[in-house]
């Protein structure tokens, strides 16, 4: 099992990079991320691969990062997410965006990715939730919030505070982690209003 490359790039094709090494090339599958962030024809690179070995052929898919490489492994556990689907989620979201857009249950953005379609989605967040808070550089708050949010377990000032923010154009995931920062100071007994006047200042902040 080939389990990372350093050579130097042949050439690129739509979705793969050839990398010579050492005089052989190796035809390495990319997200389109992954390939824009490559140096130029002639230079060098090095990228951590995963080897597909099946019956009649053996893919390399290459990647810039281990985190990268974990979610592609991490996102094929999901019914219905293939190898082709994994890459194009990683296309649109870099690692650590697609964990925290999982771990908040923004659906939305994982939708965008080509091939993932709102019941897919659904299904993503739903079984690698309780994974991706480990590789989301956000606050377990915000998190927690949005659980709550999504649960409908949450105080109804916060509920409404939110959904508030949200209206004034803030995204959702945004409008969370606004008023999560701010119910540390205000406390869970504070009325919608005042989480909205200071969940406003921590925005423009």
């Amino acid at each position: 099992m080939i389990g990372k490359l350093k050579g130097v790039v042949d050439s690129y094709g739509e979705d793969f990079v050839i990398l010579d090494v050492q005089g052989v090339g190796y035809v390495v599958h990319c997200s389109a991320r992954t390939l824009q962030r490559l140096p130029g024809i002639g230079e060098a690179a090095d990228l951590a691969i995963e080897t597909h070995v099946r019956e009649d052929m053996i893919r390399l898919y290459g990647f810039r990062s281990d985190a990268e490489r974990e979610w592609f492994r991490l996102l094929q556990t999901v019914q219905g997410v293939g190898s082709k689907v994994a890459l194009g989620l990683l296309s649109v979201l870099e690692p650590s965006a697609l964990a925290s857009a999982i771990a908040l249950g923004d659906r939305t953005a994982v939708a965008r990715a080509p091939g993932v379609g709102p019941r897919l989605a659904a299904r993503l967040v739903a079984e690698l939730k309780d994974k991706a808070p480990a590789y989301a550089p956000i606050d377990p708050a915000v998190i927690a919030l949005s659980g709550a949010v999504e649960d409908r377990t949450a105080p109804q000032p916060v509920t409404d505070a939110i959904s508030a923010l949200v209206n004034l154009g803030y995204a959702p995931v945004q409008a969370s982690a606004a008023i999560a920062t701010v119910l540390k100071g205000a406390g869970e007994g504070a009325e919608a209003k005042t989480l909205i006047r200071l969940g406003l200042r921590e925005l423009a902040r």
